[in-house]
């Protein structure tokens, strides 16, 4: 489809090449390493799990130790004993600040609060008395405890009067530590992850920015429980990976934690690794693509001068220089192609100086056996004339006898003259090529043998250009006067046909002779061909079809068959003589 040059092709094929393995290697690249990532976020997230499950251990046995040792401190027991309220909450404050906690709270065996202590303001004492009487309605070690926004992990421990075993119990101490922004920043430090704390459907504590935190409602509550893969989920603008994990005590409703990791910031350095790449793919292109030009220069170069020298070949050039190399398959077939020119040259000096020997003697053969008979004619009547015993009819009748051969003789030199003539000589003149066409029928009708000939002239348009009318004349009337030769005598008919078509003025003229040898219609319009004439030179045709290429033009056989011949004669239509 295109015409492309060796050495485009080659860039070409070298561009392709490295766009493919560049695309190829980035798209293996990025999927290994995305892969890679996801595979290395999921294992950060098993072991943040891990840590925190660790840190929450170590938070229940501090928590539980500290709830033991309040629970056996005999000024908390001593207290216990009054049954006072206002006392027990004055006198406990101290005790509370023995054992780090966010929430202490005191009650009698039935879960009737005597004193509660909160480090921040939000768990009431309503709360925390309902909170307690259905802890105690539990059988397990901790609770988790929720008011006013605020989510406790508390430790019941019963305060007995005397020893565990024996003694009577004088009340429950509840003490707890609160899930808080503190504790999240905490998690998410040992973690090295971000983490959300969820009460139910409630978010309690998170590491995320304030602006972050609406977009963790989309966080399925129960999409993350115990799955060992890390989930993708959609935070804002930005993609995480994330896993969730229960919180015991498991007591619905459940306290959930999730441990997110970016996965867009972890990607981000595959971003900047696809840019060096694709900045290393076009340096690797460009350099290519010169060492590529350069190799293909060095070997489409000669072959470049080789095409132009075949070209000038083709043209009948053959001295165009041949850039010479050495020691290559290009130099060996330059050297080919110089040796293979120079016999072709030697082989054409010598087939033009044989074709010129035999068209001599092909002319010289024709000239002589068609310059005989009426030589001989000439020769016969002058000896005739020499007679003193003629009478003057009979000298005239030698005469134009003498007369018919000298015009044959006459025309065989015009024949030869116009054979040899070149293009420049036309000379165009501005007219009606149907009026030519006229002429020419007149003056082969004006043959004795011919005037009775049933000759048809039809014109279809204007048929007006510039051209040599005596010349175009002469290959007409030669043209149909050889049409005339091969029709039947009694009824042959002859038509000349003329139509304007848009760019050139088509002549077809027709008869309805015998048609042409199979012999002869390859060769028909090469010079001195002849056949079924007794005269003739055999120029007629060559002649004619020369003149009608000196116009620009030509002359073709179009068809033929017994009964049916058709030749077609062109024309251009030029606007002027030039």
């Amino acid at each position: 489809m295109f015409n492309l040059r060796l050495r485009t092709k080659f860039l070409l094929t070298l561009l392709l090449v490295s766009f493919g393995v560049i695309s190829a290697t980035l798209w293996m690249v990025g999927r290994s390493v995305r892969v890679q990532l996801r595979r290395e976020i999921a294992s950060d997230l098993s072991n943040s799990v891990v840590v925190f499950r660790d840190f929450q251990r170590q938070r229940e046995i501090s928590l539980s130790s500290s709830a033991e040792l309040l629970a056996n401190l005999p000024n908390l027991k001593a207290l216990m004993t009054t049954r006072d309220a206002a006392t027990i909450q004055d006198a406990s404050a101290d005790i509370w600040h023995l054992a780090p906690s966010d929430v202490f709270v005191l009650a009698d065996p039935t879960g009737e609060v005597m004193a509660i202590h909160t480090s921040t303001p939000g768990l009431t004492r309503s709360a925390a008395e309902e909170r307690f009487k259905s802890s105690l309605a539990t059988d397990q070690p901790s609770f988790w405890w929720y008011g006013g926004g605020h989510l406790y992990q508390v430790l019941l421990r019963p305060i007995y009067f005397g020893a565990p075993k024996t003694g009577s119990v004088l009340g429950v101490l509840a003490i707890g530590r609160e899930i808080s922004e503190e504790v999240a920043a905490e998690v998410s430090r040992i973690a090295s992850s971000q983490v959300a704390f969820f009460y139910g459907d409630k978010l309690i504590a998170s590491t995320f920015q304030p602006e972050m935190e609406p977009h963790l409602a989309n966080v399925p509550a129960g999409s993350f429980e115990n799955r060992s893969a890390p989930v993708e989920t959609r935070l804002g603008e930005e993609t995480f990976l994330a896993r969730t994990v229960e919180v015991p005590p498991a007591v619905p409703p459940y306290v959930r934690l999730s441990v997110l990791k970016s996965y867009d910031r972890a990607a981000g350095f595959l971003d900047s690794l696809n840019r060096r790449l694709l900045i290393l793919g076009l340096i690797a292109i460009g350099i290519g693509t010169a060492v590529v030009f350069f190799v293909s220069y060095t070997f489409t170069r000669p072959l470049a001068n080789l095409v132009s020298g075949v070209q000038a070949l083709g043209t009948g050039d053959f001295a165009y220089p041949l850039t010479r190399r050495r020691g290559d398959e290009i130099a060996e077939l330059t050297a080919a192609f110089g040796g293979m020119r120079v016999s072709l040259q030697q082989s054409q000096q010598k087939l033009i100086a044989s074709e010129r020997l035999a068209t001599i003697g092909r002319t010289a053969s024709s000239i002589s056996h068609d310059l005989r008979h009426p030589l001989t004619a000439v020769v016969a009547n002058a000896e005739f004339l020499c007679d003193e015993d003629l009478d003057p009819i009979q000298r005239e009748e030698l005469y134009r006898e003498i007369r018919t051969a000298v015009d044959q003789l006459t025309d065989l030199v015009d024949s030869l003259l116009e054979f040899s003539q070149a293009r420049e000589s036309l000379r165009r003149v501005f007219g009606r090529v149907a009026d030519s066409v006229d002429r020419a029928r007149l003056t082969v009708q004006a043959n004795p043998e011919f005037h009775d000939m049933n000759i048809r002239v039809v014109s279809e348009g204007r048929c007006e250009t510039w051209f040599d009318q005596r010349k175009v004349e002469r290959a007409l009337m030669n043209m149909i006067r050889n049409a005339c030769e091969f029709v039947p005598s009694n009824s042959g008919r002859v038509e000349v046909r003329l139509r304007e078509e848009r760019e050139t003025i088509e002549i077809r003229i027709k008869d309805n002779g015998p048609g042409i040898a199979e012999p002869i219609r390859e060769k028909l319009f090469q010079p001195f061909v002849s056949y079924g004439k007794q005269n003739g030179v055999g120029l007629g045709l060559t002649i004619g079809q020369k003149i009608f290429q000196d116009h620009g033009g030509n002359v073709c056989l179009e068809s033929t068959e017994p009964g049916r011949t058709v030749f077609k004669l062109t024309l251009p239509i030029l606007v002027s003589g030039d």
